[in-house]
This record gives C-alpha cells, sequence and structure tokens, in this order.
C-alpha cells in the first residue's frame, strides 16, 4: 500500500523527532548532574545541601565542584566558610581557583587556607556574605581522588560579631564514580 505524505505531514514528523532528540540529551545531562536520590547516609534529611560536579565526577580526574547553599540556611550574614571533607578523600584542591557566588556574580575573597592535616578549606571573605542570599562555593581545577567514592563534605559557618563557634550548614553527599 502506498501513501503519499503531505507537507504538513512531513513538518509534524520533523518536530517530533527534534523534540525526541532534545529531549534525549536533557535527560542525559540531568542524569550527569548530582546529588541523586539519598537514602540511609546518616544526614537529616533537611541538612542535605545540593551540589553539581562540572565534568561529570569521574574518578581521577580534573572535575569543578558547585556546593550550594540555600538562602533558608542562611540565616546570618557569613565571613568565613569553612568545607570540612573525611581522611579519606585524597583530591587535589587548587585554592587559587575558588570561588563565592551571589546571585552567580563572585564575590572578593580574602584568603583561602587548605588545612590538608585536618581536611578541610577554610575560605576568608573580604566583606561579609549577607543573610537570606542562594550562595554557591565553586572549586574549580579539583583533581578526583583516584578512585571513586561516596564523600560527605560538611559546611561550617563563622558569622561577624557573634560568639565565635562555627555554625554547621549542613553536608554535601559527593558522589565520584
Amino acid at each position: 500500500m502506498f501513501i503519499r505524505k503531505s507537507p504538513l505531514g512531513r513538518f509534524v514528523s520533523a518536530v517530533a523527532l527534534t523534540g525526541c532528540l532534545f529531549t534525549g540529551v536533557a535527560v542525559r545531562t540531568l542524569a550527569q548532574s548530582n546529588p541523586g536520590l539519598t537514602i540511609f547516609s546518616g544526614v537529616q534529611r533537611e541538612n542535605i545541601l545540593r551540589y553539581y560536579l562540572g565534568f561529570g565526577g569521574r574518578a581521577n580526574q580534573w572535575d569543578r565542584y558547585y556546593l550550594r547553599i540555600p538562602s533558608k540556611k542562611m540565616e546570618l550574614a557569613v565571613q568565613q566558610f569553612v568545607v570540612r571533607y573525611p581522611d579519606y578523600y585524597t583530591g587535589k584542591f587548587d585554592t587559587d581557583r575558588i570561588e563565592v557566588r551571589v546571585d552567580g556574580e563572585s564575590l572578593p575573597i580574602a584568603e583561602v587556607d587548605w588545612d590538608k592535616e585536618n581536611y578541610q578549606l577554610q575560605i576568608y571573605m573580604q566583606e561579609p556574605v549577607p543573610a537570606q542570599e542562594k550562595v554557591e562555593i565553586v572549586l574549580s581545577n579539583v583533581k578526583n581522588p583516584r578512585f571513586g567514592g561516596t564523600f560527605y563534605f560538611e559546611c561550617l559557618v563563622w558569622t561577624p560579631g557573634d560568639v565565635p563557634l562555627p555554625r554547621y550548614m549542613g553536608t554535601w553527599i559527593l558522589t565520584i564514580s
């Protein structure tokens, strides 16, 4: 049986095929972003912070970490961020390539100290980051650990003029494959 295709039929077919292709690309992109579903982490659900790995989180590769802190967690202004990581995390950080962003704009950092003995990055801000802002800590030029795994990165903050004790903001549960 021979069916003659009309121009409208060809157009509808082309639109449907293009939609399928774009949907496939979007799903693949979302599948590479993190975090995934976290069950039995030991971290309370409200304390799990979102993150994104810029280059897929492959073991022994260079990557960029986007560590996010929601505005509802930023109850007070922040003078210093501390990112603690586990002792079995063997990745390497480039302290010259660390940013703190608010609304996509990079804020001036006074100093970054990588304390390897205590497994933490200390980020000192020139000016306090205002309260109620969505913050993104960007760690660029990171060398992922040689072997993959799940790594719990904790966020602690110091507020200006407050009691000199760190405040726990939450935990990023990073997965490197």
